[in-house]
Parts: C-alpha cells; sequence; structure tokens
C-alpha cells in the first residue's frame, strides 16, 4: 500500500519531532491503511535514547500524514546503527556506541489502533555486551534471520547466531584497520567498507580472513575517504554498492574486482566522476523503483544516496541525478519501503521526519 494512491508530483510530508532521530526503518505493515516504521531516537534535554516504533497513517478526510507511537524500548546508551528484516515476522537490530548489540522482534499484538490495525510491540530476543565483544561504537550492524553480523572501529567483526551465547569472533584487526559498513549478501556472505574507500567479501565457509577484497587506493590519493553505507540488491549480489566520504559512490562489480565503478565523486584518470554532492553520503540503497535506462547486466542498476549536505537524490551509471529532497541540515538515514518503493522516510538533523512519495 503506498501512502497515497493520487498520482501527483513527487510529495514531501514533514512531521516535526522533539527529539534527534539518528536512523529510520520501514517494518511490515500493520495494517492496509498504515505503514509501520521504526526510529532510533536520542533525547538530548535528558540524554536518553530509545528504539520506537510508529504507524503512519492518512486519515480519510485529510492528506495531512499521522505519527503514531506504538512501543519503546530503552537501549543502555545512543544507538549508532540500525537494521531490520522485511519478513513477517521482523526484527531489529540496534547496535549502541558503548559497544553492546541488541536484537528485538518488532511482532504485532491485539491492540487495535485508530485505523482498526492491530498495534506493535519490540520484545528483545539476545543482547550481547560482554568484555571483548567491541572496543568502542558498534560503527555496522546487519540482521538476516537468524544471525547479525557487527563491525567497528577496533576492527573487530562479529558474528551472533540466535539462540547461542555469547558470539563468535570472525575477524579481529587488533587496531590496524577498522570497519564502519557491513551487508549480508547471503546466509552465509557478507561485504564490510571501513577506510580509504576498501571494500571486503567475507564468506563463513572460508574462514581466516576477506575471501576477496577491493583495495582503497584507486581514489587519486584521497585515501582518507570512508565507506558509511553498503547495500546489496538481491537479484545480482555480484555487485555491491558503496557510498562515503566527499560525495563518492561507487559499485564493486566482483567480476571484475581491481577497478571501481564510480558514480559520483572521485575516481581513476576518465573514471573520475563530477559529485552531486560534496559532503559525506550517509546512506545509500539500491532504488528498484526507478526503471533504469539500460538493463545490462553490466551496468549498475539505479541507486539513492542521502548526504551531510541535506540531499536525498537518485543517481544511475551515465545518467544525471535527480534529486528528490533538499534539506538545510543532514539527512542522517533514509529507507525505501520495500513493499511500495514509491514510498521513502528519512530522518533529519533538525528532529524532523520526512515521508518522500514518488508518483
Amino acid at each position: 500500500m503506498a501512502i497515497t494512491a493520487v498520482q501527483n508530483p513527487t510529495q514531501i510530508h514533514r512531521i516535526p519531532q522533539s527529539k534527534y532521530i539518528d536512523a529510520v526503518r520501514w517494518l511490515p505493515p500493520l495494517s492496509p491503511l498504515s505503514k509501520l516504521a521504526v526510529l532510533a531516537v536520542f533525547d538530548s534535554d535528558a540524554d536518553t535514547p530509545s528504539l520506537e516504533t510508529h504507524s503512519l497513517s492518512i486519515p480519510s478526510s485529510s492528506q495531512t500524514l499521522t505519527l503514531t507511537p506504538h512501543s519503546r524500548w530503552t537501549p543502555p546508551s545512543r544507538i549508532s546503527s540500525l537494521a531490520a528484516t522485511a519478513s513477517s515476522h521482523p526484527l531489529v537490530a540496534a547496535s549502541t556506541l558503548s559497544g553492546s548489540l541488541h536484537v528485538l522482534s518488532a511482532g504485532h499484538d491485539s491492540m487495535v489502533d485508530d485505523n482498526g490495525g492491530s498495534g506493535s510491540t519490540m520484545e528483545p530476543v539476545l543482547s550481547v555486551d560482554e568484555v571483548g565483544f567491541h572496543v568502542g561504537p558498534i560503527c555496522g550492524v546487519d540482521v538476516i534471520e537468524s544471525e547479525c553480523v557487527s563491525v567497528g572501529e577496533d576492527g573487530k567483526v562479529n558474528l551472533v547466531s540466535f539462540g547461542d551465547e555469547g558470539f563468535r569472533r570472525v575477524f579481529d584487526g587488533n587496531g590496524l584497520v577498522g570497519f564502519n559498513a557491513v551487508k549480508w549478501a547471503s546466509p552465509s556472505e557478507f561485504v564490510t567498507g571501513g577506510y580509504g574507500f576498501g571494500l571486503q567479501w567475507w564468506d563463513l565457509r572460508r574462514p581466516g580472513g576477506p575471501v576477496s577484497q577491493l583495495k582503497g587506493n584507486w581514489s587519486q590519493g584521497k585515501t582518507g575517504g570512508v565507506v558509511h553505507s553498503i547495500d546489496i540488491h538481491p537479484s545480482r549480489k555480484h555487485t555491491c554498492l558503496a557510498g562515503g566520504s566527499s560525495g563518492t559512490i561507487f559499485a564493486w562489480d566482483l567480476r571484475w574486482q581491481q577497478q571501481p565503478i564510480v558514480l559520483s565523486g572521485v575516481g581513476i584518470g576518465d573514471a573520475a566522476t563530477p559529485s552531486f554532492s560534496e559532503s559525506e553520503v550517509w546512506e545509500v540503497q539500491y532504488d528498484c523503483y526507478t526503471k533504469p535506462s539500460n538493463i545490462s547486466s553490466s551496468r549498475v542498476l539505479p541507486a539513492m544516496f542521502s548526504s551531510e549536505d541535506g540531499i536525498l537524490a537518485v543517481v544511475e551509471q551515465g545518467e544525471e541525478p535527480t534529486e528528490l529532497l533538499a534539506e538545510p541540515c543532514a539527512i542522517n538515514s533514509f529507507d525505501i519501503d520495500p513493499q511500495n518503493p514509491s514510498d521513502v522516510i528519512c530522518s533529519l538533523e533538525w528532529e524532523s521526519i520526512a515521508i518522500v512519495v514518488r508518483p
């Protein structure tokens, strides 16, 4: 169900909040007339973090979006990374600045909301905060049906399996390397990213280290760049999308491993591409709503990104970017609704939620 069925130009709905929204993710809807999202919230006045589910619904007599809270859970410190599954029994994974990891079940309860649908609850599935798990903040986390992977600037890559005690150390860089982002590619494979625009492909069936790497020496000497976000398309697992410093968005195709495909930002020689944004790219996702101009398997599919300078846009290889939203503040996070990809939820630095509805 799209937020609105009216075929108008792109609609922007801004919903002011009283607290910082650090990250947002869509969850399966509560009912045909209500959409559900999970928000990583921080109250700076009370110095209190929280994880909250809210429903978004349009009253029949108005086109004004309403945001209704349903459930709330308090983590031990501010949330540093947020991920969720899109299954009928969704899981939410939240990591913290203090180095703990928490997985919650975001199920529906019997409470009836204003639209006749049920409410939502968050029940903890597991928490890992033992000594040695991570030193300092966990920078990236991703979750699938039975496992969660976490990475940090401490160079540790950890795996947590549901139902098991503790965690499994996949890799420890001993402080010599650091990771900022991670994304599952399959139940046994994931990709990490960190400093120098480098990416690493891991296969749990082949322990000991990454099975493939994209070296971070391709960016005209700008090895100080950082990968902040990674995405992998479900039908093109061999192509990894990444966004990071200086407005850089690139893809790594495992079939041609040594040369990145630069969509925006720095590059080598002829590969250099002007940046639509020159600031940090905080999040990047494949955009299955935008139809590609060329469906060749050698071309990167359209991608959406958000940036520190307040840009939400769609970029495609060899095409002009399409701007969806321009804000006077950073867009910290966004998520494309997997069930209705016309709908995008964004968290703005100035304590607001923005909903972008594409025609």
